[in-house]
């Protein structure tokens, strides 16, 4: 680690800094077959607070409101995606219905449809993106919205992928859920939200190649997620590996040697 990062993990490890409480967040790995697996990246603003001029996938924190869908539900129970990721059935829910409204507010895709086994075909229209803004402004939230529209939530195009926590030393800490989801038919992403700069599908191995250049910036969920990405030949290989994987909660840890900090994740 360099720069202020690595200041404010030699500060933690000097016993300077009390680790901050983390919180529940989302992310989706939006993938596409062209024909190889593309991932859709967006990169931060520079003067975000956290994770600043980062490449990361569409997601956010947990709002108060979205453990409030559950009858606007489609696919596997809460219950079954609690035990995939390690928490309480409402903790997943919340969970689930992040990634599906933080999807929506970061690239326009939603993951919902008017009945439990369709989605819908297109968001671009002036309606769907005032709603889209109400949502990204929390004027108007993810239940309201659902039900205004008569559409279910489709919690069945969600597989879990990861699990991952951020290390104690940062100030701003979360406790996140990572899924993988096709886009959907009909569907297209949009550069729409306000906290990123830059957005474009690539292939996950030339992403991981663009970090180790130096060309890109990525935290290391991200740039593990890529990397475990790029050894499958297709989308449908993807979401089937994510139904069998093992998920665990991983944090990276800080290692000092003298006056150089170390990220390690094991």
């Amino acid at each position: 680690m360099t720069g202020r990062m690595a200041e404010v993990a030699l500060e933690y490890a000097a016993g300077a800094r009390t680790p901050a409480e983390p919180r529940p967040a989302s992310t989706v790995i939006l993938l596409r077959d062209a024909p190889r697996p593309e991932v859709y990246l967006l990169r931060r603003q520079r003067t975000m607070a956290f994770a600043a001029g980062m490449t990361v996938f569409p997601g956010g924190r947990v709002d108060a409101t979205d453990s409030t869908v559950a009858d606007s539900w489609s696919g596997p129970s809460p219950e079954w995606f609690g035990e995939r990721l390690g928490c309480s059935a409402e903790t997943a829910a919340a969970y689930v219905a992040a990634a599906v409204r933080e999807t929506f507010e970061e690239s326009g895709v939603l993951l919902a449809g008017p009945s439990k086994d369709s989605v819908v075909g297109d968001t671009t229209g002036a309606d769907w993106e005032a709603d889209r803004v109400a949502l990204e402004t929390r004027e108007l939230g993810f239940s309201e919205f659902l039900h205004r529209r008569g559409l279910v939530l489709r919690a069945d195009l969600l597989g879990p992928w990861a699990h991952w926590i951020t290390p104690e030393f940062e100030p701003k800490r979360y406790d996140t859920a990572f899924f993988v989801a096709a886009l959907p038919e009909g569907q297209v992403t949009r550069d729409v939200t306000s906290e990123s700069d830059q957005v474009t599908w690539i292939r996950p191995a030339d992403a991981v190649s663009a970090v180790d250049a130096g060309e890109v910036l990525m935290l290391p969920p991200t740039y593990i997620c890529c990397h475990e990405l790029s050894q499958y030949d297709d989308v449908a290989a993807i979401l089937a590996a994510a139904g069998e994987r093992e998920i665990r909660a991983i944090m990276p840890t800080v290692r000092v040697d003298g006056d150089l900090a170390y990220l390690e994740t094991t």
